[in-house]
């Protein structure tokens, strides 16, 4: 008897990876389940459903360009990639939770959706700035790996990118807008619901951004833009010197949480402001008006106030009290109000401290003394490259690391999908030595060619990932060297590739070698952690999850999140194998558990095949699947 499909079932349909129109369907059904008709969208019931929501007038607000149809497509198109890992790239293999991903963001993103949709926290990008110069994001609606394998392979004989974004084409703005929708509109499904993302960027494209963010994430989602001062020094060739950029900043809720944005910690002038002239026992203190706008007072707190020497304190026109007279008269018995050190100084109500934790509101200017600039951020970088700046406008640390206080957690993960020099990533491993805490990263990086006349080619780089990753290794060494504070200072990189699951490509006027190749469904030249990281996108499981190896009856099998997931892709696969398999989930005692094995690991044998699944049973596991 041969297994049913669902007792078994063969993994070759899932090459792709989620598919966002049919996620984005089964959301809609969840929400108006009545609007579905033979499974297809009742368009006329869904408008009547949303009633004046809808606007159906043709002079109606909205931001479009020459391209958006396709880039929307390509949004929602699958990808048949894969991420294969390059352990020997990486550092700390085994135990980092940090990811940096070699390849095209707009695939990569695709290929996330399963497993990190809703896990990331906060979002940096800083995308190219439409310059004119090298445009290497060419997406492709019908194959975008294969396209990606091209370009990243497609320059001339002098090492140039031989695509270009012209400031003389006439879809020069189309095109960058064309490349950042379906990235931010796949990027957008992986922030969870107090999630941000933070975008640098010039006036050259600035106002474009912001139309496509509101468009994206919701205007009513915008918090601030962000002027950070780049430069302090005046460009006096050009007409007009540019001294800042822009950062925009949106949340994926701007409800889900009480305060957008995390104050930010209290610096030294700000602790300067408190001090204790009276010794006050409850500590330092700063004074703050004791009046507000009488727009927000009731009766109760408009009086006249008499201190305890009996001057008589009146209020200015359109002010209140803060506190109503009985509050304000206890307030003043048990030391809360300053009077000045005569008692004849205008009333303040003292702040302390430690009363609470204190931090800072977040301004829209960021300044250089504060966060650094693009010359100060080279000059960190010729430390980390023994006196070479290997990128030419690199961000700075504490930019980075100020951004992340404002929107990320102790344990959260920060996802940059232009990942270039990688600051992001030694923003991660800074703060973390710093305070003990579990940040996280996922750094994307295309392999891009790196400019014929730029520092890093005379360094002998050939492409930008080349240097983010050296980048990176450098920095680890060097917090290592400062530092004895335990903290994950590694990362896991992984390379995009096409799927290893072996595709039906016959030529029928030769029909043999396909046939003998059809038996096997992986690749040649693929590794069996090749193909486990493969399924673990497919199965929606984080990529940085705890994988163990066991050696059952000579086989090797992989335990993935404690036995959540079992996979052996070993060849000739016996019962005994599937008994030892069946012991080891008896004794890890996981929840529920899923086992996949290879097609042909069974070598055709059917009862073998169909025994797996009844011993499996015995113990507990409805899931098992081929590939």
């Amino acid at each position: 008897m041969k297994p049913t499909m669902e007792q078994i079932s063969n993994q070759s349909a899932e090459s792709k990876s989620l598919d966002i129109t049919d996620a984005n369907i089964e959301q809609l059904k969840q929400i108006f389940p009545d609007v579905f008709s033979e499974g297809k969208v009742d368009f006329d019931a869904l408008k009547s459903a949303l009633g004046e929501a809808v606007d159906g007038s043709d002079e109606r607000y909205n931001f479009t360009w020459n391209g958006k149809n396709r880039a929307r497509q390509i949004a929602q198109t699958p990808s048949t990639g894969t991420l294969r890992p390059c352990k020997e790239d990486s550092m700390n293999w085994d135990s980092t939770e940090n990811l940096f991903i070699e390849g095209d963001n707009l695939e990569v993103l695709k290929l996330l959706q399963k497993s990190y949709h809703k896990k990331v926290k906060m979002i940096y990008i800083d995308p190219p700035y439409n310059t004119g110069n090298d445009f290497v994001y060419q997406d492709n609606f019908q194959d975008n790996i294969k396209n990606y394998l091209e370009t990243t392979k497609q320059l001339d004989s002098d090492g140039r990118v031989m695509s270009t974004n012209a400031d003389t084409s006439g879809r020069y703005h189309s095109a960058w807008l064309s490349m950042m929708y379906p990235r931010l509109k796949l990027a957008r499904n992986l922030l969870n619901d107090e999630g941000l993302i933070f975008i640098s960027i010039d006036d050259k494209e600035q106002s474009n951004l912001r139309a496509l963010c509101n468009e994206i994430f919701g205007e009513d989602n915008f918090i601030a833009n962000f002027i950070w001062e780049k430069r302090t020094n005046r460009e006096n060739r050009k007409v007009v010197s540019s001294r800042h950029d822009y950062i925009l900043c949106f949340a994926k809720n701007i409800n889900a949480t009480e305060r957008a944005l995390k104050q930010l910690p209290m610096n030294e002038k700000a602790l300067a402001n408190y001090k204790n002239p009276d010794n006050d026992p409850r500590g330092e203190w700063k004074s703050d008006p004791a009046t507000a706008q009488s727009g927000h007072g009731t009766k109760s707190q408009f009086y006249t106030l008499t201190a305890p020497n009996g001057k008589a304190h009146n209020l200015e026109s359109g002010r209140c009290w803060l506190y109503t007279q009985p509050v304000m008269e206890e307030a003043i018995k048990d030391g809360r109000i300053w009077l000045g050190k005569d008692g004849n100084g205008v009333p303040r109500v003292k702040t302390y401290l430690h009363a609470k934790e204190r931090g800072l509101t977040p301004e829209t200017i960021l300044f250089s003394t504060e966060v650094g600039t693009n010359e100060s951020a080279k000059n960190s970088l010729k430390k980390l490259f023994d006196g070479h700046a290997a990128f030419d406008t690199p961000k700075p640390v504490n930019l980075l690391s100020t951004l992340m206080k404002m929107g990320l957690g102790e344990n959260d993960i920060v996802l940059d999908f232009f990942a270039g020099s990688g600051t992001t990533a030694q923003s991660v491993f800074e703060l973390n030595a710093e305070d003990k805490k579990s940040r996280k990263f996922i750094l994307v990086q295309l392999p891009e060619a790196t400019n014929l006349k730029s520092e890093a080619k005379k360094m002998g780089y050939l492409t930008i990932n080349q240097v983010t990753k050296d980048r990176l290794k450098n920095a680890i060494k060097l917090i290592n060297n400062e530092s004895s504070k335990e903290t994950d200072l590694g990362f896991k990189v992984l390379s995009l590739d096409e799927t290893n699951i072996r595709r039906w490509d016959a030529d029928f006027d030769d029909l043999a070698p396909a046939l003998q190749l059809a038996a096997k469904s992986i690749k040649t030249g693929r590794e069996s952690e090749d193909v486990l990281y493969e399924i673990l996108l497919k199965y929606g499981i984080e990529l940085t999850t705890l994988i163990e190896e066991e050696d059952i009856e000579g086989k090797q099998v992989f335990v993935v999140g404690a036995g959540a997931l079992i996979v052996c892709l070993d060849d000739d696969i016996t019962e005994a194998v599937v008994e030892g398999i069946a012991t080891l989930i008896d004794e890890l005692e996981p929840e529920s558990t899923q086992v996949v094995f290879k097609d042909e690991g069974f070598a055709n044998d059917d009862n073998v095949k169909t025994n797996a699944v009844q011993i499996l049973k015995q113990h507990g596991v409805e899931d098992v699947k081929s590939i």
